[in-house]
């Protein structure tokens, strides 16, 4: 056969890979049967579960609702909520807005923590009010839209160079106070979580102090991410994604009490780039050499929209 696996030896591909990484083991976690993607594994803790929408306008408001939903639980028990978001997805934040105003529910209990943002290799980030900025995507996304129910503008913490490294004291001090810690969350291409990346589980010698880490400030970025990222959020344009991010680390989105994860990856006409990544999230064995792994193993729940599960099959476009 000649595919990826054959051909890899020699090409341009043979170092780009992080050197942990087993291919054929990735390949292996695809399924034939789409249908099979909801076959529990022994690593997933109990009460994580896995929800497919038909579509991305389905996804959007059924990850909109869990998340509206953990806000209004929240609310209702007089519990503070720290809130680790993310811009990707996004579709979301849309329909959590229109819940909790339908609601009437008030966002004063909660504290948004965005999970990482662009840098340089410094950590100096970009200007909050800048187009390709994360704070200003979750400002017009979901903090301006909530109106007079929205989150504090004091409760609202971003990823830079100063607030991040606070956030997980700042976190740690909620949840001594009976916060719930909720993560939202998506999964790269490269199977990361914030901007996590996978090649820097070869940094550390064992999964713990690799679970240990907080946040990193300019964290340098895999290709694959990089690519990713041109696609999806910068019009192809490979030229405008910074090569840096600042990102919280395992430290935070492996010990949610609560984590809500999102897979929309598609593009239509049979196109999609997320397929593979959430196959291995959910069977690969937990690694610190693929993050993602290890979101099955908190109490959750993954939505993700059905061309993802597949088959994953070639298709000429």
């Amino acid at each position: 056969m000649i595919n990826l696996l054959t051909t890899l030896k020699g090409s341009l591909l043979e170092s780009f890979f992080p050197p942990a990484w087993d291919l054929a083991q990735w390949d292996a976690c695809v399924a034939d049967d789409p249908a099979a993607i909801f076959e529990r594994q022994g690593h997933w803790h109990d009460d994580f579960s896995l929800r497919m929408a038909d579509d991305v306008p389905d996804f959007d408001v059924m990850l909109g609702h869990e998340l509206a939903i953990e806000i209004r639980r929240c609310h209702e028990a007089g519990r503070r909520l720290a809130l680790i978001l993310p811009v990707g997805p996004m579709g979301m934040y849309r329909w959590a807005t229109y819940f909790l105003r339908d609601w009437g529910i008030g966002c004063d209990h909660v504290s948004g923590f965005n999970m990482d943002e662009w840098s340089d290799a410094e950590g100096n980030t970009l200007p909050g009010e800048h187009p390709g900025a994360f704070q200003r995507a979750m400002e017009n996304a979901f903090y301006t839209p909530l109106g007079d129910a929205t989150v504090p503008a004091d409760q609202r913490f971003y990823a830079t160079k100063d607030i991040l490294p606070e956030y997980h004291d700042r976190i740690a001090a909620l949840r001594s106070d009976g916060a719930k810690l909720v993560v939202v969350y998506g999964i790269g291409r490269a199977c990361h979580i914030a901007f996590w990346e996978p090649h820097f589980g070869a940094e550390f010698g064992s999964d713990d102090e690799w679970c240990r880490q907080t946040h990193r400030l300019g964290a340098q970025l895999h290709p694959l991410t990089i690519e990713q990222n041109a696609i999806t959020s910068f019009k192809s344009r490979t030229t405008l994604v910074p090569a840096f991010a600042n990102t919280i680390g395992p430290a935070l989105f492996t010990h949610a009490d609560y984590a809500i994860g999102g897979a929309d990856g598609e593009f239509g006409r049979g196109m999609q780039w997320q397929g593979l990544s959430l196959w291995v999230t959910l069977r690969h064995p937990t690694s610190r050499h693929v993050p993602s792994t290890w979101m099955p193993c908190q109490p959750g729940v993954l939505y993700f929209t059905r061309p993802l599960a597949g088959p994953l099959v070639p298709e000429a476009n």
